[in-house]
């Protein structure tokens, strides 16, 4: 069994670094993928990552990993998720895998490499070993910081709108909020302020809307018992949108 491990891609005690790199795009929340051009699951998509070297930590390969698919520079946000220690998740053997979460700001656009796609997370194609099941993973930890945390910086530009903010929190939570109810929510926790300009009118005209930004690009957990919950499903509540509560 050992000279199954012998390759430098194989260590002798394998440990996967992988990330999840998430971001809103075309108003649909997407995830990196790269196609996998050998077996195991040849053709299948796959997270970018790859072995945890013996003289780097888990942090310093992930970057290691990621740089061969995106710029770590583009990423707003990088923080782990989670460990899978299947010992049937590889079935070329035994292999730890630790999954980071990884989120780009709407405003940068990476170049992939040619074997590198953007795929939207409710409609993954084919993934290799329980990659599927680790996005899953991601957008549960996602969702629930953009509940109690100011996690939305790592997803938005530096400047928006508060209907184009409503934008990326509906893709990123899955259902819809009103911009009126999401806006009440974060000024009142302290996550953004206004910066005291105006997007350029539209085609259509109208009154100039204001511009804001988020206070901090930094993590920080802005009410910790905030729930973000979806439209109710009671009867008599259909049209009923936005349900933000903290």
């Amino acid at each position: 069994m050992g000279s199954v491990w012998s390759s430098p891609e194989r260590p002798a005690y394998p440990h996967q670094a992988l990330a999840v790199v998430l971001q809103v795009r075309a108003r649909r929340l997407h995830a990196m993928l790269w196609e996998r051009p050998n077996e195991p699951f040849a053709g299948a998509w796959a997270l970018p990552g790859g072995p945890l070297l013996a003289d780097e930590t888990l942090g310093a390969s992930v970057a290691r990993q990621l740089t061969a698919k995106v710029e770590v520079s583009h990423l707003g946000h990088l923080e782990q998720l989670e460990t899978r220690s299947d010992p049937g998740r590889d079935p070329r053997g035994r292999t730890v895998a630790t999954a980071y979460l990884g989120l780009i700001p709407t405003h940068v656009d990476p170049a992939l490499p040619d074997d590198t796609a953007w795929h939207p997370v409710d409609d993954l194609p084919t993934t290799a070993f329980d990659h599927g099941s680790i996005v899953r993973s991601a957008l549960v930890r996602l969702r629930s910081k953009l509940s109690y945390t100011n996690v939305g910086f790592a997803l938005a530009p530096p400047e928006f709108t508060v209907a184009e903010l409503r934008e990326l929190y509906v893709a990123a939570l899955g259902y819809d909020v009103t911009a009126t109810n999401l806006q009440r929510v974060l000024l009142r926790r302290g996550v953004l302020e206004p910066t005291g300009e105006q997007a350029p009118p539209g085609r259509a005209g109208g009154r100039p809307a204001a511009l804001y930004r988020f206070v901090t690009p930094e993590l920080s957990v802005t009410d910790p018992f905030a729930v973000f919950r979806p439209p109710s499903r009671r009867p008599g509540s259909e049209g009923r949108r936005g349900g933000l509560e903290g």
